[in-house]
Order: C-alpha cells, then sequence, then structure tokens
C-alpha cells in the first residue's frame, strides 16, 4: 500500500509498506478520502503545531472516509464494503478525564496524525471497532470528510453560551470558521460577523450564512463590529484562525459579559491576548481542544442538509499530488476551501 510521508518543511515522500492486518476487536479499512486540517498545513508550512515541534517522518491526515476491507475478530455489525467515517482518536477509557466523559483530554490519547502516531494519508488502516461510523445515505465520502471539523465548530459552541437573537463574530473562514458560521445560524444566532481577508473566504461565509463580511487587510475589523453594534459589540466571538492579531481583535469585539472562544491554534508559543479588554468586561476565554461527542451530530447534519455543507469542498487531489494540494492550500491558490486527498 501506499503512504505519504512528510519528511520535512513542504517535502512529501511517497513509500510502499504492508498492510496492517486487523487483530482482535479492529477492522481493517481502504481510506477512500482525507481532509487537510489547518493543523496538517501547520507541520507542513511552519515544521510545528503552535509549541509543540513537528518530528518527521510523519504521516498526517485525520478526516478519512473509506470503506470496509475486512473485520479482525470480534467485531460484529460491519461487513465488507461497508462505508464509514474514521475517528482519528482512540482513548483508554480509565483515566479521570475519561471517567469525567472529556475523552478529547484524555491523559493517554493516541491522536492519529499526531507524533508519531501515523494519521490517514495511507491507503489501507487497521483501527478498533469503536473508530468507526457509518456514513448515512445521501452522504459521499469526499464531502463525508467534513465530519470532523464540523465536530470541531459543534464542540466549540460549547463554550459560546448562546441564546436566540444574540450575535456573534466569527474570525478565519476557511472550513472550520465557514462551518461554524453555519451552526451558529442553526443555533439562531441572528446576526453573525465573519472576518477574513481572502475574497473566496469571505463568500463561502457568506454562503454559510454571515450577514455581515469584513476584509480586515481593508478596515479593522474590531472597529467595524463596535460600530454595527452601538458599540456594545458581540455576545461571542469565536476566532478560527487566530493569527495576525485576530486574538486582539476578538477581545476589544467582544460584549461585556460575553465570551471569546479560541478554536484556531496560534503559531507563537506565546500568542497576545488583550487581557485588560477581557478584564474590564469580565469576558472569559476559552480554548477548544478538538472535539468530544460530536460527531454523531456531526452526521446527522451532513445527512440532514448535504447540498448546502458539501460545497464547503471544493478540491480532490490524487495522492500522488498531496504536496502540490498543501502547497496550494497555503497559498489560498484557486479559491479552495476544504481540501481533501484522495486515495481509491
Amino acid at each position: 500500500m501506499r503512504i505519504a510521508k512528510l519528511i520535512a518543511q513542504h517535502r512529501f515522500q511517497l513509500s510502499e509498506a504492508a498492510a496492517p492486518v486487523p487483530g482482535p476487536g479492529e477492522i481493517q479499512v481502504r481510506v477512500h478520502f482525507c481532509g487537510i486540517c489547518g493543523s496538517d498545513l501547520h507541520n507542513f508550512a511552519e515544521g510545528s503545531v503552535g509549541d509543540t515541534p513537528s518530528v518527521y517522518p510523519m504521516v498526517l491526515g485525520h478526516e478519512p472516509t473509506g470503506v470496509v476491507i475486512q473485520t479482525g475478530v470480534g467485531v460484529t455489525g460491519w461487513q465488507t464494503g461497508d462505508r464509514a467515517f474514521l475517528e482519528p482518536a482512540i482513548f483508554c477509557y480509565h483515566c479521570p478525564m475519561c471517567r469525567s466523559g472529556r475523552h478529547n483530554l484524555c491523559d493517554n490519547i493516541r491522536f492519529l496524525s499526531a507524533g508519531a502516531e501515523p494519521g490517514y494519508f495511507r491507503d489501507i488502516v487497521s483501527v478498533p471497532e469503536h473508530c468507526l461510523v457509518p456514513i448515512p445515505p445521501g452522504v459521499g465520502l469526499a464531502e463525508g470528510t467534513l465530519f470532523e471539523p464540523l465536530a470541531v465548530a459543534l464542540h466549540s459552541l460549547r463554550f459560546a453560551d448562546l441564546t436566540p437573537g444574540v450575535s456573534a463574530a466569527v474570525f478565519g473562514c476557511g472550513p472550520i470558521g465557514s462551518l461554524t458560521v453555519a451552526v451558529l445560524k442553526m443555533h439562531g444566532v441572528r446576526r453573525v460577523f465573519a472576518v477574513d481577508p481572502v475574497a473566496h473566504r469571505r463568500d463561502l461565509a457568506r454562503a454559510m450564512g454571515a450577514d455581515i463580511v469584513i476584509d480586515p487587510s481593508q478596515s479593522d475589523p474590531s472597529k467595524e463590529i463596535l460600530a454595527a453594534t452601538n458599540k456594545r459589540g458581540v455576545e461571542t466571538v469565536l476566532d478560527c484562525v487566530t493569527r495576525d492579531g485576530s486574538l486582539e481583535h476578538a477581545c476589544i469585539a467582544v460584549a461585556k459579559g460575553g465570551r471569546v472562544v479560541a478554536t484556531g491554534i496560534p503559531s507563537e508559543a506565546r500568542p497576545m491576548i488583550h487581557f485588560h479588554e477581557l478584564r474590564r468586561k469580565e469576558a472569559p476565554l476559552f480554548t477548544v481542544r478538538r472535539s468530544n461527542h460530536e460527531t454523531h451530530l456531526a452526521v446527522e447534519l451532513l445527512a440532514e442538509r448535504p447540498a448546502f455543507l458539501g460545497p464547503v469542498v471544493t478540491h480532490r487531489t490524487p495522492l500522488e499530488n498531496i504536496e502540490q494540494a498543501f502547497t496550494d492550500l497555503e497559498a489560498y491558490k484557486d479559491g479552495v476551501g476544504k481540501s481533501v486527498v484522495q486515495l481509491a
């Protein structure tokens, strides 16, 4: 089988390896598509994810869909040919975090694509049965890769404390940011501001329901949001990019008693925030760690609204051209929204 290894910044290498045989309780799956996440791009372009250095070679990819090849001993309910979303996280289920239901903070987590744990940019994987979630009819394998970023967007809203009629702002309108706009509107948020310097990403946010889009390269976004809200600000700001001063703008744009939610991963080891703005407003800053049991809701939304959410996937690239796909995504080339790698 083929494996795409990131061997250095901006450099992928394709190699061959034996397909992993499924052990007891495991399922062997042929990966068909895998989305490129922002954290994958951090490893490719910057050589780190926040303050965690990349360790090359590494196999990235944690937004996969595929088709079952065979099952290991003890597996029931799955057959050859079944389509599945593939969860990237494997939990221990016995640490304090798991016992409290916060599995995304598991002390012994194995997150496939992080560090030495190989991800899904490879033809065949064997993973525990609980990593598979059935793909409903009407959801394509390429569009199905949105299950993971959509789950992250849904998880971020747990910290937003939304009520119908409030206003919100989203900084960064890549796939997670645009999906965040969509779920904000589904939650009844009256007015959503979307901020991004890239024109086609502002268009994507508008298609997902954003009421007002702002180009931060042309105007001060926090000043625009304050002007549009009679200097009050918005009840929730979700920063899905955490770069180019967006966190500081988020602190300024949030209303008194509001909330700032940082979904994105800053490139800096010690990012700057406007602490005193938050202090004076008694506005907490929440961070987001992946998702936690939101996958099934994400799957329901994809099944209910495939024609609405599916167009977030704009580009498909064969595995042999994966390096070019990453390069184009880094450069925001050709109107790229969600870029997926096609393996089968």
